[in-house]
């Protein structure tokens, strides 16, 4: 592994990652959100930005001249540099960069950093124990060009076709199964690298496609696109079925059926979603006051309820909107049905329980005094994750090219009023 750097943390215990180092090339959020997955797993993520700096910093600000929450959110435990990689200087640092690093990220459209002089077979020219990752909407083919954001990787990876209601048009999901799913895919990836280098002593390529990881996390999907062949899927509260997979409003998806039923007093988020097992049906009819329904012919078996799913979850509904969801969920969890309450992104952030499994963060700003942020959903036992704040811009310049890449302050000064730093 290359050399570990001396680089800050909340603390100095070894991590899963310590030693690695990642030269993170990527801007806005599918990159950014895989890096900022390393860093939490120890490594040192040295981003690279333009002088002018990743774009998401300015986008989105709450607070005039500091860095958005968008750029914070994302881009936590990371060094940044800055460089003007058109610049002949500018490519010689990135080449002494690159031969210095174990991970290579980038996330800029498709060609860019060919185009840069900085090519697969250069890149492992330089560095061959390099593992050199790029994120892009599409693969090869006849979208590879395309533009790709959120919600198209969303529309052309099976998931808006699937989302919504049957009478209404296709929908997103809040979710960023885009950018951050993809991010997620990207970290599996580079892993398994160099996991793979440590047999081999070789870095390789990893492809990872937004289109992709969207359409893997819809698999289910094409589940159901095939079972389409064998007749209508009697788990769906459809009422017609054509040649492809309709939308199902918040039909679960898998084999127990579920619905988001209305509770008190009626707000926008004033529901629980639940799912009716076999094993669950008697004490749900109790809990509705219909007990005499749990051996009624009609609705005793899964097989009789199918049918008539719409009416089984409005019978539910009509018990639970007379009471608040919590105490909802607390009969429901009571019997044991699987149940949960729909969070609103502000019982969300002022959820203490989150708070306590440090999912929900609050972590010192150097310019907004603080900030909130979700904390790592991997938890190990043995690498365990302090957020640091997102690194203001260049802020590891002078760290960087003068400590560790020994440039004297002479050029230091020259290069940045020549505009390469």
């Amino acid at each position: 592994m290359t050399q570990a750097l001396e680089t800050p943390r909340a603390s100095d215990a070894p991590k899963a990652l310590t030693g690695i180092r990642v030269l993170d090339m990527t801007h806005v959020q599918s990159g950014p959100s895989a890096t900022q997955l390393l860093g939490w797993l120890g490594a040192d993520v040295v981003k690279l930005e333009a002088p002018s700096g990743d774009i998401t910093r300015k986008q989105l600000r709450d607070l005039p001249d500091v860095d958005s929450l968008y750029f914070t959110m994302l881009n936590c435990n990371k060094r940044s540099i800055t460089l003007n990689t058109k610049t002949e200087r500018g490519k010689e640092l990135l080449t002494e960069l690159i031969r210095r690093s174990d991970v290579m990220v980038e996330n800029f459209g498709p060609g860019a950093v060919d185009r840069m002089g900085f090519t697969w077979e250069r890149i492992r020219e330089i560095n061959p124990r390099i593992v050199y990752a790029s994120i892009k909407g599409f693969g090869e083919g006849p979208y590879t060009n395309f533009k790709a954001y959120e919600v198209v990787a969303q529309a052309m990876g099976g998931s808006m076709a699937t989302t919504g209601f049957e009478d209404g048009p296709p929908l997103a999901t809040g979710a960023q199964i885009g950018d951050s799913g993809t991010g997620i895919h990207a970290v599996a990836g580079i892993l398994a690298a160099l996991y793979q280098r440590e047999h081999t002593g070789r870095g390789q390529r990893v492809n990872v496609a937004m289109q992709h990881a969207v359409l893997n996390l819809c698999r289910v999907k094409l589940r159901d696109q095939q079972r389409l062949a064998h007749g209508r899927l009697a788990e769906y509260p459809n009422e017609d079925f054509g040649d492809e997979v309709p939308r199902s409003g918040n039909a679960s998806g898998g084999g127990q059926p579920g619905w988001a039923v209305r509770c008190a007093p009626g707000g926008p988020n004033d529901y629980v979603y639940v799912i009716v097992q076999p094993v669950g049906w008697r004490p749900v009819t109790e809990l509705i006051g219909r007990p005499e329904l749990a051996d009624d012919p009609e609705w005793a078996t899964p097989e009789a309820r199918l049918p008539k799913l719409g009416k089984m979850f409005q019978l539910i509904e009509e018990w639970s909107a007379t009471l608040p969801k919590w105490e909802v969920l607390e009969k429901l969890n009571a019997h044991n049905i699987p149940c949960g309450p729909i969070l609103s992104t502000k019982e969300i952030i002022e959820d203490a329980s989150l708070a306590a499994n440090e999912m929900v963060v609050e972590v010192p700003h150097p310019e907004r005094g603080s900030f909130t942020t979700v904390g790592s959903p991997l938890k190990l036992s043995d690498s365990p994750v302090d957020v640091v704040t997102s690194p203001l811009l260049g802020e590891h310049n002078h760290e960087v090219y003068a400590g560790e890449l020994g440039l004297d302050e002479t050029e230091l000064s020259l290069l940045k009023t020549n505009g390469v730093i």
